[in-house]
């Protein structure tokens, strides 16, 4: 997040009330152990800092270097009990939980009693994040709201109500973050992004990402997904790395429109697919310096970026891929600010990824300044859902009025 836009986060947490909502509360209010810091000859004060003027910043200030390495991670293991979770997240202090289905119990309540349990810190609440999408990506099976495909032909004004009412399913869930929102192009119905895009043309996509947006606005944190596009790159990124020889000014005229439209619009996070587009990068778009330039340079985005699963490079086989604590070191030097765990994940990746960012700053490897900036806007995250509550969420990528 610019510096110029955090004066209009900060303006929006003040205004925003302080109570807890009801699922935090549920959680056990366990005394939290403090995590030794580094000394201060290694670790300066936020008092003694240029970046005590900034919350956020002043908080990662004085985080050990492992926190802050935990706090770009966002995790997962496959279980509906509430105390495995809680120990999950408490033992490593991760930056957020991914909910995927077999995290899903039989009803709401329940859901929310789960979510609950992973807050240790009330106030430094984890992203807790789920693949609302609707229709055939959909985690809460009682989501019967209208699916992409179906909205692919209606009025964008139907997909503006879909997702407000899909937020709120999933913000009632105890969960801030939908990865729910995506801006591929595809008008081939062979393939498997096509029923889960919201337009066949770049121009339609457009018109209903940046409606779903505006739905998701103030209930939770928006994504889109997955940048910089399935649909130009054939095959599916679960199995492989799609790749695509398209120029880049071709991708601008026309699978960037969508991205363009939902970064305006004022969306939270953008995620990037593992796909490459070797006439701008040959490595995948999540592992690239120069992709993510141009999402912060060309496209105004200042926001959070996160991996798609990391899990699915290691999938694609190939060797360079074969080692998670490497592919999270790449992706943070990238410029992703929140690497994501699932397919391959046991209890022990995640702490496994933990220590290597750290050994990396230690070695070199990694830029402490990177870890920070990432650590930063999280943080960003963070501050305005504890701030929040059970209030309104502050749209963290909006321009501010006046």
């Amino acid at each position: 997040m610019t510096t110029a836009r955090r004066p209009a986060l900060l303006g929006a947490l003040l205004a925003i009330t302080a109570t807890l909502c009801a699922a935090c509360a549920a959680a056990p209010q366990e005394a939290r152990t403090p995590t030794p810091t580094a000394p201060p000859s290694a670790r300066p004060t936020a008092a003694a800092t240029p970046e005590a003027a900034d919350p956020a910043a002043a908080a990662v200030a004085v985080m050990s270097l492992r926190d802050r390495a935990a706090s770009v991670v966002m995790g997962h293991i496959p279980t509906t009990d509430p105390a495995a979770l809680r120990s999950y997240m408490e033992s490593d202090r991760l930056g957020g939980f991914l909910v995927m289905g077999a995290n899903v119990p039989g009803d709401p309540a329940a859901l929310q009693a789960l979510t609950a349990a992973m807050t240790i810190d009330p106030a430094l609440p984890p992203l807790i994040a789920i693949d609302q999408e609707g229709g055939d990506v959909s985690r809460l099976p009682w989501d019967d709201l209208p699916a992409p495909y179906e909205l692919q032909q209606a009025d964008p004004s139907a997909t503006e109500t879909a997702f407000a009412g899909r937020a709120a399913l999933v913000r009632q869930a105890g969960i801030p973050l939908n990865f729910g929102i995506v801006a591929d192009v595809s008008a081939d119905q062979g393939s498997f992004i096509h029923r889960r895009a919201l337009g066949t043309t770049p121009d339609a996509a457009a018109a209903r990402v940046a409606a779903a947006v505006r739905g998701e606005k103030g209930t939770v944190f928006s994504t889109l997904k997955h940048f910089p596009g399935h649909g130009a790159a054939p095959g599916d990124s679960h199995s492989s790395i799609p790749s695509t020889a398209m120029p880049k000014d071709q991708w601008l005229a026309g699978d960037a429109v969508p991205f363009r439209a939902g970064i305006d619009e004022g969306a939270d996070l953008l995620m990037y697919g593992h796909l490459a587009y070797t006439a701008v990068d040959p490595a995948p778009a999540s592992m690239s310096a120069e992709w993510h330039r141009i999402a912060r340079d060309e496209l105004g985005f200042d926001g959070v970026i996160v991996t798609d699963d990391l899990g699915m490079l290691q999938a694609s086989g190939l060797p360079e891929y074969a080692d998670p604590v490497a592919n999270a070191v790449t992706a943070l030097a990238a410029g992703n600010d929140l690497v994501l765990t699932v397919v391959h994940s046991t209890p022990e990746t995640a702490p496994a990824i933990v220590d290597g960012i750290a050994a990396a700053v230690e070695s070199g490897v990694l830029a402490e300044e990177r870890l920070d900036e990432a650590a930063t806007r999280v943080m960003e995250l963070r501050r305005a859902l504890a701030a929040a509550g059970g209030g309104e969420l502050p749209c963290t990528a909006c321009e501010p009025e006046g």
